[in-house]
């Protein structure tokens, strides 16, 4: 299959790989719970505490991230900030921001070609707080930060007590991403349907439908679903860069094993390899709304991967990051705390990730000439990627093993009608009764719905 891959400075090994390792490891130890994280932000937050870091730890981090050199880190990261992920608000496109900042005690002056490397390459503000005599007052304007950043998506960072007097650095990355489907979803046609668990029972989730052609490529064992996300405000204008890949493994309980085969690939571009690169015919089309929240402590995590000297206080050298203070005392990872979150629904997706480092549809009819359909239904649990196709950047990733349930009162539409049925109603052919305007109403829904088969 043609690859949609393209040759690109910006295009960064190190941070899919340490994408793809974060999903191994994530998805291990929450093999029963959704997941969501921005790769971006975690290796965003890594660079920035790299660039203060000498030695064994500096080789650590360059090792962790796939790096040769503290300035090829901010040459990576500066370049996504400033050309990949440059905000489209302008043109229509999707509203992308990536933010750092790093706040020091008052006592802990930071050195200036660290403060230079983070204003210049890392875009970081930095502040000083009182963490010694005001431990809490400093949280709070580190949540703010975030839920600026975040578009208050993320409200708080940090918990009261995750900062002490012994704190001297906080180092915050935050990403927001907001993007319409390049071709949305009609709400009229989302309907409940059986999601099944990987324990084999099952609940009802609200699916959206989709057109008479999608981007979907089949592959040995597994599906790729491609959304585009919208450039402009016209409607003839081109997609973003941007999109949503969903891999749906072939059999409902297969998630782990495509998940190790992704993460044991040996190619950084499995996931740009197997795109789809053009249109299909869809037959059967679903996939579920869902809304997934995520926080955790990476520390242990970025341990196992090998990022280990760095939270070592007798060993871990960060001495370029601040001055001397005439106290001796070191500087050491603390923890690095993740949170994420994505919305995805008929109009499109909404998701922000933060981290901080802490130191002390239906087929269209039958024609002879048609090709095969695909059916592409996530009726089970599944892995999504939000990237930039032309770096390969991923912004956010993460598995759906329960997507959005449906919501009780809420009504959703069958087959255009606002028929609503109860359970207990004796259903005839018959049975439902419409008024002129909801026949009128319900004509046209099945007349668009008709030519949107017919057309795509």
């Amino acid at each position: 299959m043609e690859s949609t891959a393209t040759t690109n400075p910006l295009a960064c090994g190190g941070l899919t790989a340490l994408s793809l390792r974060l999903l191994g490891e994530l998805a291990e130890t929450r093999a029963s719970s959704n997941l969501v994280f921005s790769p971006l932000s975690i290796y965003a937050a890594l660079a920035l505490t790299a660039a203060g870091a000498r030695g064994a730890t500096l080789q650590d981090f360059l090792t962790v991230l796939g790096a040769r050199s503290r300035d090829e880190l901010a040459e990576i990261v500066r370049g996504f900030a400033e050309q990949v992920l440059a905000d489209r608000p302008l043109t229509g496109g999707p509203h992308v921001s990536l933010a750092c900042g790093l706040w020091h005690d008052e006592t802990r002056k930071l050195k200036p070609a660290f403060r230079d490397a983070a204003a210049h390459s890392y875009k970081a503000e930095t502040r000083a707080v009182d963490f010694r005599q005001e431990p809490g007052e400093a949280v709070n304007l580190i949540n703010a930060w975030v839920a600026a950043a975040t578009n208050n998506l993320i409200d708080s960072i940090l918990a009261d007590g995750q900062v002490s007097d012994q704190t001297d650095i906080v180092v915050t990355n935050a990403v927001y991403f907001r993007g319409t489907w390049d071709a949305p979803f009609d709400k009229e046609y989302t309907e409940d349907d059986e999601f099944h668990r990987l324990d084999g029972s099952t609940f009802d989730v609200p699916f959206m439908q989709g057109g008479a052609k999608q981007y979907i490529a089949c592959h040995e064992g597994f599906k790729v679903l491609r959304l585009q996300y919208k450039e402009g405000h016209q409607r003839c204008s081109p997609p973003s860069p941007f999109s949503m890949c969903v891999f749906l493994p072939d059999a409902r309980d297969g998630l782990s094993g495509l998940i190790s085969r992704i993460v044991a690939s040996s190619s950084s571009d499995f996931i740009r390899e197997h795109l789809p690169t053009s249109l299909v015919t869809v037959g059967e089309f679903g996939l579920p709304r869902f809304k997934l929240t995520f926080s955790s402590d990476m520390s242990s995590v970025l341990k196992r991967l090998g990022l280990q000297v760095a939270f070592d206080l007798k060993e871990a050298d960060l001495c370029d990051m601040v001055e001397d203070d005439g106290t001796g005392m070191p500087l050491a990872l603390e923890s690095i705390i993740h949170k994420a979150v994505i919305e995805v629904n008929e109009d499109g997706t909404e998701a922000a990730a933060s981290t901080a480092s802490r130191m002390k549809c239906m087929a269209a009819p039958p024609n002879k000439n048609a090709p095969v359909p695909v059916d592409f239904v996530a009726d089970h649990p599944f892995i999504f990627f939000v990237i930039e196709e032309e770096s390969g950047a991923i912004l956010f990733a993460g598995t759906v093993l329960e997507p959005s349930p449906s919501v009780p009162d809420e009504k959703l539409l069958r087959g255009g009608s606002d028929c609503s049925v109860d359970d207990d109603d004796d259903i005839g052919p018959v049975q439902c009764q419409l008024t002129s305007e909801n026949a009128n109403r319900s004509l046209l829904s099945s007349l668009r719905h008709c030519l949107r088969c017919l057309f795509g």
